[in-house]
């Protein structure tokens, strides 16, 4: 083997692995399309199995906007539920909350009043 074959081989395992990526993809986007009827979810599939390049091809030309869609809203939904997770597990509540907490640590003696402030700016700013 010389170096041109490996740089080759190199070159034809990516482009495999690429097709696996873009392939996985649409069979993603087939079951994350809850408009698109099984039974074209299976033809698309059963295309996808016997004329795969074309078939890919096809699928991304014609369904391509709408899988950036549903990729971008299922991004979205994530983002927003590992939000609200976090803020769960944060416990944080409303800003009201947050300096009401603050003020009784500031009673209790646990933080001094410029800890208090920071405190409370901190929950009316976010």
């Amino acid at each position: 083997m010389n170096f041109w074959d490996v740089v080759a081989w190199f070159f034809w395992v990516f482009v495999f692995f690429a097709y696996l990526m873009v392939l996985f993809s649409i069979i993603g986007d087939l079951f994350r399309d809850h408009k698109l009827n099984g039974w074209f979810k299976a033809i698309w599939i059963i295309f996808l199995i016997f004329v795969p390049f074309l078939t890919a091809l096809v699928y991304l030309i014609a369904r391509g906007r709408g899988m950036s869609e549903r990729q971008a809203a299922a991004i979205q939904a994530a983002q927003s539920a590992q939000a609200a997770y976090i803020r769960e597990a944060a416990g944080t509540g409303s800003p009201a909350d947050d300096i009401a907490k603050a003020k009784s640590l500031l009673d209790s003696g646990a933080i001094s009043a410029d800890e208090f402030a920071s405190l409370k700016a901190k929950a009316l700013a976010g």
